[in-house]
């Protein structure tokens, strides 16, 4: 199923996109509650109707439907955790969040002050009523510093109320956010009229789960990472009941032959996750 590819704007009221929002912190980082937004979602805000399919299916995986970005996959804060870790640098680099959900890893980016942060998401719903609030409240709560907060909860929206779009906060100008398939945002961004450059980074988290959708990843990165660019995959070993994980990936990837992958960090603890770097062969 190709899901069309479209270019979400940036409300003009940004105080509005944060009403009703009601914000945690991890991190560092301000992420909407999600089950306020998903109940919301059931009271009409949501014109995929993803919430309710995946109420009445049990299921935070619908192929072809919901790719669950509503939820924040604990595979995100491996892959946070490691940035820090290995002094991962984004200073003045185009980064892609790929599968960005809430978004965290691109936040991540921009407070590296990244040059610019692109996020994509396969629902439409999940880019407007959370990535691009989570991104409008790092920007508006944390300044120039993006949200350096502690870990507490809180469960109010930042308090600033912003001025309109023609003064965006610096770190805004800097982003931009798409909904659709992998290969039908790619096609957007080849062929769009707007300058665009290839990512030095592109960041995934849990992307890898079904193996159906490795072909489409694999030809997403190949065409949008820069000839000497980086991409940090975060995941689990194994997904039982879908099939995927690292390990086919690694085999997928090998087969190939156009990127070169290598484990940088393993976590044992419950389910092993990984995480992977992959390059170009011939970089």
């Amino acid at each position: 199923c190709v899901k069309t590819a479209k270019e979400h704007n940036v409300p003009e009221d940004l105080g509005k996109i944060l009403e009703t929002k009601f914000m945690e912190t991890a991190s560092g980082l301000y992420y909407i509650n999600s089950s306020v937004v998903e109940k919301k979602c059931l009271d009409g805000a949501d014109e995929e109707g993803i919430v309710s399919k995946s109420v009445s299916s049990r299921s935070d995986l619908i192929s072809g439907v919901y790719e669950g970005g509503l939820k924040i996959w604990e595979c995100t804060f491996d892959l946070i955790d490691y940035f820090s870790e290995a002094e991962i640098q984004f200073t003045n680099k185009t980064v892609l969040d790929l599968g960005c959900g809430a978004g965290l890893l691109g936040i991540v980016a921009l407070k590296g002050k990244a040059e610019k942060v692109h996020f994509q998401d396969y629902n439409s719903t999940v880019i407007n009523e959370i990535t691009l609030p989570n991104v409008v409240a790092n920007c508006i709560k944390g300044g120039s510093t993006m949200g350096c907060g502690d870990d507490k909860k809180t469960s109010k929206p930042p308090s600033k109320r912003p001025k309109k779009a023609e003064h965006l906060p610096d770190a805004l100008t800097r982003c931009r956010f798409f909904s659709g398939e992998w290969s039908a945002v790619t096609r957007l961004l080849l062929s769009s009229n707007k300058p665009f450059s290839k990512y030095d980074v592109i960041v995934t988290s849990e992307t890898i789960y079904n193996p159906d959708y490795y072909s489409a990843l694999h030809d997403t990165l190949a065409q949008l990472l820069d000839e000497n660019g980086r991409v940090y995959l975060a995941s689990k070993a194994h997904y039982f009941g879908v099939g995927g994980g690292i390990p086919l990936f690694e085999e997928f990837v090998e087969e190939r032959n156009v990127f070169r992958t290598s484990i940088v960090k393993t976590t044992d603890k419950g389910l092993q996750r990984c995480i992977m770097e992959m390059a170009f062969k011939d970089s």
